[in-house]
C-alpha cells in the first residue's frame, strides 16, 4: 500500500526552531505508519519543496510537453498512491493556504476513489480542530473522501521532538495508539478501494468533465 503524507505548512519563522512544528507531526505520522503497518510505503510531500509560479496555473492547464517537471512528478505520485494523509495547521478556522494551493494544482481525477486522513496540530490548546472541519469538505470535493476518525495534536511542540519522536515525558505507544484509530480506518478503506478499482475502473463508469459544460454532473 502506498500513502502520501502532505505537509501543508511552509512557515519556518516561528518557534520552535530549527524544526517546523508541522514537520514534527508529519514525521510522527510516518513513523507510526511504518511501525504499525508492515510493508507500508510512505512518502512525505512537503509543500516547501514545491515553490509555485507567481501566477496560479494548475498541472492540467499546461500542454503535456510543457508541464513543469516537479508538478509532473508529483502528479504521478498522487495517481499511484492508495491514500493520503493531510497534515495542516489552522488559519482563520480553515486549512493551511499552502496546502490548499498545492492540492489545487491537481485535478480530482488523480485523487478520486481513494481515502484520506486528516491530521491537524497547533502550538496552542485546540490542535487545529476547526481546520479539520473545513478540510472534510475540501477533501470530499477533491474526491479522496476523509475517514471519520481524525488526529488532532495540541501543543505539538511539547509532544514531539524535531525527529518526530515523542518528548521524554510523553508515551509514544499511547500517541501511536491514538494515531492508529485513524490510520486503521485509512488502511481498511484503502485496501477496499484498491481492490474495487482493480475490479471496476471508476473512470469508465463516471466520465470526467473535459471540454463541454454539458458533461458536468450537476446543473
Amino acid at each position: 500500500m502506498k500513502f502520501l503524507v502532505f505537509l501543508g505548512s511552509v512557515r519556518d519563522s516561528t518557534p520552535p526552531k530549527p524544526a517546523r512544528l508541522g514537520a514534527r507531526v508529519a514525521r510522527a505520522c510516518i513513523e507510526c505508519l511504518q511501525q504499525r503497518f508492515d510493508g507500508c510505503d510512505v512518502t512525505l510531500i512537503d509543500a516547501l519543496d514545491y515553490p509555485m509560479e507567481p501566477v496560479f496555473k494548475p498541472h492540467f492547464a499546461y500542454p503535456k510537453s510543457k508541464v513543469p517537471e516537479a508538478l509532473e512528478q508529483l502528479a504521478q505520485k498522487i495517481e499511484a498512491a492508495d491514500g493520503y494523509i493531510m497534515v495542516s495547521p489552522e488559519y482563520n478556522h480553515s486549512l493551511s493556504p499552502a496546502l490548499a494551493n498545492l492540492l489545487n494544482h491537481f485535478g480530482s481525477s488523480l485523487f478520486s476513489y481513494k481515502p484520506s486522513a486528516i491530521v491537524t496540530y497547533s502550538a496552542g490548546q485546540w490542535g487545529g480542530m476547526r481546520a479539520a472541519v473545513a478540510m472534510r469538505t475540501f477533501l470530499s470535493e477533491l474526491g479522496c473522501l476523509p475517514v471519520s476518525a481524525m488526529i488532532h495534536v495540541p501543543k505539538a511542540q511539547e509532544v514531539f521532538t524535531e525527529e518526530g519522536t515523542v518528548q521524554a515525558d510523553e508515551e509514544q505507544a499511547a500517541w501511536f495508539d491514538y494515531f492508529s484509530l485513524t490510520f486503521n480506518q485509512l488502511f481498511w478503506w484503502a485496501q477496499g478501494a484498491k481492490r474495487q478499482r482493480a475490479d471496476t475502473d471508476p473512470m469508465n463508469m463516471m466520465k470526467a468533465f473535459k471540454s463541454d459544460p454539458s458533461e458536468r454532473n450537476a446543473p
